[in-house]
């Protein structure tokens, strides 16, 4: 189909192993659809779900340093590549740790003062080195920019163990100085459940907000916890559902005086179950506005959605590979993201968008990067994660709608969208060793297209 007056042409974007992000030219006919047999694959303008919000990634003190070693141009190029509107990943709703992740240079959070309560000595400033400049730099491309931030672990003092980490580290990763009687295998709250702690925690929340805000940079909303259900041996810490419940009844109430929104989350388990038993909670359960999931809560996503409609849904952050940055794990990448935006999520965020080449957190895991630097020669390379994202997160705008689709044929492998300025989004993975015939069924009209093997295809009518 041609372009007409005020109505941009249809377009095709096709990524292979071998070439990525290849235009290739639709067909100008179709034909109207008569019946069943007419078609493989119906989109469904008639049956709407959730409305999106948006893609994004996460800052962290190791991406930015990699960024360091590139030219000024090189680094201003990338960054318009992600974050600058309608140019390449659109990128526009984005997560930042609390103090530190798995991917800071080192440990820190923002009060390491035992027994400030009062929070007098809360210092957020080692941020002025890194996530700062960094989000700074994203919001030039992206003025629009949305911030969303939770910890890793909280100051070491407000924890049972008086350590940021949970566990020792298995023999093969560096030491991370935990003693023996500081393990933490227990499933219960690792923080020190008394109100004093509690309040004070909250405030740290408060506090970090507000410093940010000093910067030019608003955080509109926070989750009390990266991986709540996890005793890692990086920065971590284990909550149980009536702990967190606990903390959201003295956090909700400072963030709102911010005008902050308080998601419960990150939930990286299938247990529905915990969920339920916070929002069950009568101080905790009003404050609570959305559900933020990532890696297996993905098994209980559809469950959470169907139990609690009226929160908003989002996919905190994608699971992260091996730092090989290969085909095989972008292919794995896409299933995440059919899945997480099947099951309802508005929203979905990746992991880190740049690395140093292999890809090593400061605790020795290996993990996968929109974009890998080799700091020693200057240059980067954009991975195949870069390449399956853009074709949605390129297409699909703010305030898009999911569509259904029905598969008559068995081939389902796709998502589909509807804009805000009314054009339909498709896109659609083929899976197979060979060239798929698919037939779609768009708005009463039949388009015939060849997707070539092993491709990642979007369709933009």
């Amino acid at each position: 189909m041609r372009a007409t007056e005020g109505h941009p042409a249809p377009e095709w974007r096709c990524t292979t192993q071998q070439a990525a992000w290849q235009a290739r030219a639709l067909p100008v006919q179709r034909s109207a659809v008569q019946g069943f047999r007419d078609f493989d694959v119906l989109v469904q303008h008639d049956a709407p779900r959730q409305a999106m919000r948006g893609f994004g990634a996460t800052f962290n003190e190791l991406g930015w340093d990699a960024l360091q070693a590139l030219s000024a141009d090189q680094r201003e190029a990338l960054l318009h590549e992600f974050f600058a509107p309608g140019a390449g990943l659109n990128l526009r709703l984005c997560r930042l740790p609390i103090g530190a992740s798995d991917f800071a240079r080192d440990w820190y959070s923002c009060n390491e003062h035992d027994g400030d309560f009062a929070m007098r000595h809360f210092d957020a400033t080692r941020d002025l080195r890194g996530l700062v400049p960094y989000i700074q730099a994203a919001q030039r491309h992206q003025p629009a920019l949305q911030l969303w931030a939770s910890p890793w672990s909280p100051p070491t003092w407000m924890k049972h163990n008086r350590h940021y980490a949970m566990v020792p580290p298995p023999a093969y990763m560096p030491d991370n100085g935990l003693k023996p009687e500081q393990a933490w295998s227990r499933s219960d709250d690792a923080l020190v459940m008394d109100d004093r702690h509690l309040a004070a925690y909250a405030l740290y929340f408060r506090r970090f907000v507000e410093f940010y805000r000093s910067q030019g940079i608003s955080i509109s909303m926070v989750m009390p916890q990266n991986e709540f259900n996890s005793a890692q041996f990086f920065p971590s810490c284990v909550w149980t559902a009536a702990g967190l419940a606990r903390f959201i009844a003295h956090l909700g109430p400072e963030m709102a005086a911010l005008g902050v929104k308080v998601f419960l989350g990150t939930l990286e388990r299938p247990l529905p179950e915990v969920v339920d038993a916070v929002l069950a909670d009568p101080n905790a359960g009003p404050q609570v506005l959305g559900i933020g999931l990532q890696w297996a809560a993905r098994q209980a996503a559809a469950i959470i959605r169907h139990r609690h409609p009226q929160l908003e849904l989002m996919q905190t952050e994608q699971e992260c590979g091996d730092g090989r940055n290969d085909w095989r794990f972008a292919r794995y990448s896409w299933t995440m993201m059919r899945d997480f935006i099947r099951a309802g999520a508005s929203s979905y965020v990746y992991w880190n968008l740049v690395l140093p080449e292999g890809g090593a957190s400061t605790w020795g895991w290996k993990q996968n990067a929109f974009v890998t630097v080799d700091t020693a020669a200057g240059r980067y390379r954009a991975n195949p994660d870069l390449q399956v994202f853009k074709h949605i997160s390129h297409f699909v705008q703010p305030g898009a709608v999911r569509l259904e689709t029905v598969s008559i044929t068995g081939h389902d492998n796709l998502l589909a969208f509807r804009n805000p300025d009314g054009r339909t989004v498709v896109a659609v993975h083929n899976d197979g060793s060979s060239v798929l015939p698919l037939r779609l069924a768009v708005q009463g009209q039949v388009l015939a297209v060849e997707l070539p093997a092993d491709s990642f295809n979007t369709l933009l009518l």
